[in-house]
């Protein structure tokens, strides 16, 4: 049985995770656990960590309603607002086959900016896939 660690925070409900867990699924993928990092969603200039918090337990709860509907066994957590860090903690105990990072396109992610993607495959000893949620298109463009 193969399992595979979601991390993700505004793209959950993003095109391109749908594929690449559809992908999985095709390949025997049976298990997810999904990470969503508390990770502060720029909305002026503070941020509230309670609010952060319930937001991304909201996305979680959701996404992972939508995992179960597809047939596979899903669960997750809220984690540390470092992605990095959040998927260390997860990993902790569980055996996992792979990371999906799953993050907003270059020139816009804090995430990538911050080199995420790196820092993880020095962190954990399995593969890292990172899938980029699509550009917002240009208006007039």
């Amino acid at each position: 049985m193969s399992t595979a660690l979601i991390v993700a925070n505004q793209t959950l409900p993003s095109p391109a995770l749908a594929d690449a867990i559809n992908e999985r699924i095709r390949r025997g993928v049976t298990r997810f656990y999904v990470v969503v990092p508390a990770t502060p969603i720029p909305h002026g200039l503070t941020w509230d960590e309670d609010a952060t918090r319930q937001d991304a337990r909201d996305r979680l709860n959701q996404f992972l309603a939508h995992l179960r509907d597809r047939g596979v066994t899903a669960d997750g957590e809220v984690g540390d607002r470092d992605p990095v860090a959040a998927v260390r903690d997860a990993i902790r105990g569980r055996e996992i086959d792979e990371v999906v990072l799953s993050t907003l396109p270059p020139g816009i992610s804090r995430w990538l900016g911050q080199d995420v993607p790196s820092k993880l495959r020095h962190n954990v000893s399995v593969p890292v896939d990172v899938v980029y949620e699509a550009a917002p298109a240009v208006a007039g463009g």
